[in-house]
Order: structure tokens, then sequence, then C-alpha cells
């Protein structure tokens, strides 16, 4: 028997705005979906914890025993500024300003975005897709709409008639919004005279004379509307309906407003049964806003180059941060809050590992079952990721009384706690231990200047001094200075 079916789980639903018991479509497996980033720049802080709460949904969904599908797409075309259908594509704005190709823009923060997830632990979706490579799909989607009637064509673009969907389906019914209050709250803007409705969106483009990123389709050269992308990688890869659609509370409306719009003028069916949405990050009480520089950077956390932070966090220390507050309530970044979080952190994995050493005894004097039911509850109930670091936190305590000779265990109870304590710490939140990690690093690290130091006094015997100088000039860039002495060349860092 698998875990998941000795677990009722609930999570919130958005749209009913009720917690509901989790029933996938299929037994066993699970589809999910989450809005990645438009890659245009580095990924900041509020959206990593956004995918930080969605990778601890993935992993405790396998730690049950589902086998889970987990798709979350790249955006790298087609997202106009402020998100409307006028303004120029963000993408290609970066490219304009540098002077580089559109599809290099993707390239650099696509890497920056694996590599700041991959230094957060989080385990890589099932499926990444981008918007590039499914121009097709999206095509076809709004040749589907436009046959049901819901979208219609003005000088090469095509948008999505909201009223006339709303005549059938209620547009507003994830964000709890009214058509009525949506028109009369709308102000007409220069560049939108074209749409029927200014609540219409765009689902096509014709792209004017300068926009560099552009197709061909059966209405014009030009490109999709940001909406699209997302309902079109969705069905290709879960269906036209499928178990949870995640993203950014931020997301909420428009962007997963229109999908359902799309969806279901398209296919006639519901496309999700559960929406998830994660809350914001805030600095210093203060929304987090490039405009404003009240704003970090992941990198410039764990290097300590930055105004906000006394001195740098590792990325677990910072990842068990987040973790510590439930995902739908917002969280506030701060220096006291990352050092209370590596205190914490700190002290459960100093009570972790020294589970090895404790004394075996012939009782128990805590009942480790309830403990372990009471794991299993927290995260039951819609992810309670900070709950289950208080009944962690219990754990700790009765370790450090059984180090005391204060309480006592047995080798079997021993051995339960220890299965559980790392299911959760490592499996479930996705910590690491840091100590671990970086002594395997610094072991690698300095194997390499060791390399680097012989080959070095291979080319100064070849008297090959331009590429002696060179090594010890590179290294002296990264810190690391080299001394020459009888006995030989030795390192230090600077």
């Amino acid at each position: 028997m698998q875990a998941y079916q000795e677990n009722e789980l609930k999570l919130y639903n958005s749209i009913s705005g009720e917690k509901e018991v989790f029933k996938p479509i299929t037994e066993g497996y699970i589809g999910m979906y989450v809005c990645g980033p438009t890659v245009y720049s580095n990924v900041h802080l509020g959206n990593c914890r956004t995918f930080i709460s969605f990778d601890l949904v993935f992993r405790y969904f396998r730690h049950l025993g589902y086998k889970v599908r987990y798709v979350r797409n790249i955006t790298d075309a087609g997202h106009l500024e402020n998100d409307a259908d006028v303004g120029e594509d963000r993408i290609a704005k970066k490219a304009r300003l540098e002077q580089i190709e559109p599809m290099e823009v993707v390239q650099r923060y696509t890497v920056d975005f694996h590599n700041t997830l991959m230094r957060f632990n989080n385990l890589p979706p099932s499926i990444e897709p981008t918007a590039t490579g499914h121009i097709i799909e999206q095509i076809e989607i709004i040749k589907e709409i436009i046959d049901r009637g819901f979208a219609y064509l003005v000088n090469g673009s095509v948008y999505f008639d909201v009223l006339k969907y709303n005549q059938t389906n209620h547009y507003g019914k994830l964000s709890k919004r009214n058509i009525e209050d949506l028109i009369h709250n709308t102000r007409e803007t220069a560049g939108q005279s074209e749409k029927k409705n200014p609540q219409d969106f765009a689902l096509w483009k014709k792209a004017e004379p300068q926009h560099i990123m552009r197709w061909p389709s059966p209405w014009s050269d030009g490109f999709p509307g940001w909406h699209l992308e997302c309902t079109a990688m969705s069905t290709k890869y879960l269906g036209e309906q499928f178990d949870i659609h995640g993203g950014g509370m931020d997301l909420k409306f428009p962007h997963h407003e229109c999908e359902i719009a799309q969806a279901e003028a398209a296919t006639g069916k519901s496309p999700v049964n559960y929406w998830m949405h994660a809350n914001l990050l805030t600095l210093n009480g203060k929304k987090m806003a490039k405009s404003t520089g009240n704003n970090i950077l992941p990198h410039e956390i764990f290097s300590g180059n930055n105004d906000t932070l006394s001195k740098s966090f590792t990325p677990s220390v910072t990842r068990f941060f987040m973790l510590q507050a439930h995902y739908r309530s917002i969280l506030d970044f701060s220096n006291d809050a990352l050092l209370a979080s590596e205190k914490g952190f700190n002290r459960l994995l100093e009570a972790y590992n020294s589970l090895s050493q404790l004394e075996i005894s012939k009782s128990t004097s805590f009942d480790i079952i309830q403990w372990k039911k009471q794991c299993y509850e927290a995260m039951n109930d819609d992810f309670n990721s900070p709950i289950l670091i208080a009944h962690l936190f219990e754990a700790v305590k009765q370790i450090n009384l059984i180090k005391d000779q204060k309480a006592s265990i047995t080798e079997a109870d021993l051995n339960l706690l220890q299965q559980t304590m790392q299911g959760f710490i490592f499996d479930v939140l996705g910590l690491q231990d840091e100590s671990i990690t970086q002594d395997s690093s610094t072991e690698r690290l300095n194997g390499t200047i060791e390399l680097l130091i012989q080959l070095r006094a291979e080319a100064r015997a070849n008297r090959d001094f331009a590429t002696s100088d060179k090594i010890r000039d590179e290294l002296a860039a990264l810190g690391v200075e080299l001394k020459d002495a009888k006995e030989g060349t030795t390192f230090n860092f600077q």
C-alpha cells in the first residue's frame, strides 16, 4: 500500500476559496502545471519563493508515492511590458538595449534560473517546455476558439471576446470579480481601440515592422499573447483536464483568469480541478521592486555582497527561512529573520546528525508513533511546512534530553525517528547538510588549485614564463595567492 492511500490530504483551492480533500483524476497519478519565469532578467527572490513552494508540493506528493508529471514552462516570447496587449516584448527590449539576439537573452537568463534553483536544491520539473517551441500548438488553439465564436480578427491581430464568453461562462470566477465591475473600472487607453471591449485580451498580435520576434500565422506575421502559451502547453502535456495549476498570487488575475477562459472556450471543459497560489515575499516590510531599490537577488544573499544583510547566508538556510512560513502567507525578508533561521537550521541539523551517537535504552520516554502522525497531519493540511518544522523541533528537544540522559529511546524507535526525520528534512523540505557539501567542494577546489600549481611548475621548467605568469595572475584575480619557496609553491585565499 502506498503512503497516499493512508493519508487524506487537503489543499486550499483558490477557485472555491476553501480547503478541499485532494482526489486526483487518475488514482496514483498527478498532473501539475506551474507558471515559470519570463527569462529577460535574473530570477528574483520572490519568484524563487514561488518555485520553492511548489517544489515542496512536488516533493511531498512523491514522498507519498504518487507518480507526478510536473510541467513548468519557460516564457521566452510574447510577454509584453505591463502584461498588456500593447508595448514592447520584454525579451526583445532587453536584446535591443544590449544589441544582442533575443535568444541570447533567453539563454543567459534561463541558465541563471536553472543555476539558482539548483542551489536552492529544487528538483527539476518533469517537462520544461518553452513558448517559442509551441507556436504551432498556440495557433491551433486560436483557430479552435475562433471557430467556436469566442475570438475575432482585427488588422491581423486576434482578440478573445470576454463579453461573448461571459454570456455562457463566468469570467472572473477565480479572482472573485464580476464583469460589471471590470467594465466600470476599465479606462480605454491609446492603442487598444481596435478591440471591441477594453476587457478583451490578445490571442495573437500582428508584429510591427520593428518587432524582432515574429512567426507566420494564418492572420499575420506576429506573436502569441502571453496567456495563450500556458493553455497550449498544459493541455498538450497534461490533457484538457488536469489536477493542479500553480503560480504566484500576482498571476491570479488576469493571467490565470484568461487561461480558464481560453481553455473553456476551446474545449468546453473546466481545465483544472485545483488552483494553488503562493503569496508574496516582502523586504523589510515593503514590496520587493527593482525600480525602488528594495530588492535583493539570490546570489547577493549567498555571497554577502549586498547592503541589506549583515553576512552571507547559504541556500539551505534561505530555503529553510522560506519554508518556516506557510506558502499562502506573506513572508517578510529581513536580516534578523535570516539570522534566526540560521540558528534554527543549525540546531535542527546538529540534532539529526547526533542521532547515531544516542545511547540505546529498553524503553522510549515519548510517543514516536504519535509524533510521526503529527508530522504527516501537518503536511496533509495544505502543505503546512511551518507546523511540520515545529514538530521537527519537538524531536530536537527529545534528542537533546536523551543526550543529557533525561529521556530514553529504544533501538527500534531510534531507527523510526531517524528514518522519519531524514524523510521530512531532506526528501520533503529539500534541505541539505551544507557542511558535508562545503567540505566536498573545498576538497575539489583545493585539488584544482594544486593541479594548476603543477602545470605552472611545468611551464616554468620549460621556460614558458607567459603561461606561468598567466596562471599566477588569473588565480590572483580569483583571490588565490601563490607563494613560491624552496620547498615548493603553496597558496592561500586572500
